[in-house]
C-alpha cells in the first residue's frame, strides 16, 4: 500500500511545475523542516513553489535557509497542492479554503487521511525523516540546505533523539543528512538550546503557576502573561517539554489561552500513558506520548474538563475513545 502511493505522489511531484506546500498553524520544527526541505529539492528541479504557513515563521527558526520564502496566503494557483505533518486539514488554517489537497504526508497516529494521496507513516519520528527517505528514491536531490531543514525537523520532533519513538532508521537518515553537509551540533544548538530573552520570561510565567496532583503536572499561559513579557508568539515557547523533566510526573499538560476565545492544550506523558486517545476526544490529536487540542471555551472551563479527562487515564486506567469511535465527533483542531 505504501509503495502504491509512494509512486503516486512521485508521479504528481515529477509532472507538476506549480507546487503549493503547506503546514499547521503554530509550526515547529518539523512542520517547517519538512516545508523547506521538500520545497528546496522541487525548486533544484526548476519547480515554481509557494511555501504557505497561515502564522508563518517564528522567529527562533529564522536560522534555517529559505525560511525567508515562506508566504501567510498563496501568491498563485497551484497545480498540486501538498499538506505536511497536519492530522487533520483544520491545522492549516484556512489558507486552502475549500480545496482537497492532492497529497497529505504526516506521522501522527490521529491523520484523517484527507487528501487523494496519503502518505502517513506514524512510526517514523517526524515528518521531514519522511521525506529524508523518499526525496532520493523519488528523484529528487537533497543538497546541503534542504538536508539542514530535514535534520533540523528530526531534531525538533524527537527532542535531540531521545523521545521513546527513536530508532536505528531515524539515525541512519540523521546521518546522511549531516553527509549532505547538515552540520548536526549547530543545528541541534539554534533548535533546542537557544531561546529569546522573552521566551525565558514567558517560561517563568508559566512555572510559577505550576501545580501537581498525584502523577499530573500542569500550568497555564494567559493572554496577559504574553503581553506582560513581551513574548511574541501564540505557543508556549516549548515550555511543555520541561515540565515532562519533573521525575514525580506521568503526564504534563500546559494551558496557552489564545486572543480567539479557545485554548491551546498540550499533553505530555511517559511511556506506558496514550495521550492521543484524549486529544482526539477534544478535537485534537498526535502521538501517544505528545499531543495537543485547540478548544473553545474560556481558560477555566477547559482546564477543569482537560484534567478531568486526564486524571481518568492516570487513576482509573480508562482508555480514551478511539480515533475512529471520535470521528464524527471532533470539535476544532489542535
Amino acid at each position: 500500500m505504501i509503495d502504491s502511493v509512494s509512486n503516486t505522489i512521485q508521479r504528481r511531484l515529477v509532472s507538476s511545475q506549480r507546487i503549493a506546500i503547506v503546514s499547521h498553524v503554530r509550526p515547529d520544527q518539523d512542520a517547517i523542516g519538512s516545508m523547506l526541505g521538500l520545497g528546496l529539492a522541487l525548486q533544484h528541479h526548476q519547480k515554481q513553489v509557494d511555501l504557505i504557513l497561515a502564522d508563518g515563521v517564528p522567529y527562533n527558526l529564522h536560522f534555517l535557509p529559505g525560511w525567508e520564502g515562506i508566504v501567510r496566503q498563496p501568491t498563485f494557483q497551484p497545480d498540486l497542492i501538498v499538506v505536511l505533518d497536519c492530522s487533520d486539514l483544520q491545522r492549516v488554517g484556512g489558507v486552502l479554503g475549500d480545496c482537497v489537497p492532492d497529497i497529505n504526508i504526516d506521522h501522527h497516529i490521529t491523520n484523517l487521511n484527507f487528501a487523494k494521496a496519503n502518505l502517513v507513516i506514524p512510526e517514523a519520528v517526524a515528518t521531514a525523516a519522511i521525506l529524508a527517505e523518499y526525496l532520493p528514491e523519488w528523484g529528487f536531490e537533497v543538497d546541503v540546505r534542504a538536508a539542514s531543514a530535514l535534520l533540523t525537523g528530526i531534531i525538533g520532533d524527537t527532542l535531540g533523539f531521545k523521545t521513546s519513538n527513536m530508532n536505528p532508521k531515524a539515525l541512519r537518515l540523521a546521518a546522511t543528512l549531516m553527509e549532505k553537509g547538515a552540520n548536526l551540533p549547530e543545528l541541534y544548538n539554534q533548535s533546542l538550546n537557544r531561546r529569546s530573552f522573552e521566551a525565558a520570561r514567558y517560561w517563568g510565567c508559566g512555572l510559577g503557576k505550576l501545580k501537581k496532583k498525584g502523577k499530573l503536572i500542569w500550568t497555564e499561559l494567559t493572554l496577559e502573561d504574553r503581553k506582560a513579557v513581551a513574548y511574541p508568539g501564540n505557543d508556549d515557547a516549548d515550555l511543555v517539554n520541561v515540565l515532562t523533566s519533573i521525575n514525580s510526573g506521568t503526564i504534563a499538560v500546559i494551558f496557552i489561552e489564545q486572543k480567539d476565545g479557545k485554548v491551546k492544550v498540550s499533553w505530555r506523558s511517559q511511556p506506558g500513558y496514550d495521550v492521543s486517545g484524549i486529544a482526539v476526544q477534544f478535537g485534537g490529536g498526535g502521538h501517544p506520548a505528545a499531543s495537543g487540542a485547540e478548544i473553545s471555551g474560556d481558560l477555566i472551563t477547559v482546564r477543569e474538563k482537560v484534567l478531568e479527562a486526564t486524571q481518568l487515564l492516570i487513576q482509573d486506567g480508562k482508555k480514551p475513545l478511539s480515533v475512529e469511535q471520535n470521528h464524527g465527533e471532533m470539535m476544532n483542531g489542535r
